[in-house]
């Protein structure tokens, strides 16, 4: 599995580079943190071939993580009852192949003023 993360702090002028290096490289899966979305770019919809997953701050500018995961894995948004208000992270289950046991994926992000 052929992964990317990064940490875009503000994601609205990298849209294209991003579209050609996940074109380029081919990931399966794309981890995205502060990427300040907002109503003035058209990054809420999905890169052609991956499925889309978003946790937005509430309340508070920018932040935000994204993951894409290739659409030919099947996968979904796990909700483990945590306090999630803590910690900006999103959890996803990806299915096995058959044989194998499932893969469980997180992308997190931790503020540098927050406390422990």
């Amino acid at each position: 599995m052929k992964y990317l993360y990064t940490n875009a702090r503000r994601m609205g002028n990298k849209q294209k580079e991003l579209e050609t290096c996940v074109c380029l490289q081919g990931y399966d899966l794309i981890g995205i943190t502060e990427r300040w979305w907002d109503s003035s770019y058209d990054w809420s919809v999905e890169m052609e071939g991956y499925r889309l997953f978003r946790k937005d701050r509430q309340g508070r500018q920018g932040g935000g993580i994204t993951l894409y995961i290739n659409d030919q894995l099947e996968c979904m948004e796990l909700h483990l009852g945590m306090d999630e208000e803590l910690t900006e992270s999103l959890w996803v289950r990806i299915k096995g192949r058959a044989g194998a046991g499932d893969i469980i994926v997180r992308v997190c992000y931790r503020p540098p003023d927050q406390g422990d």
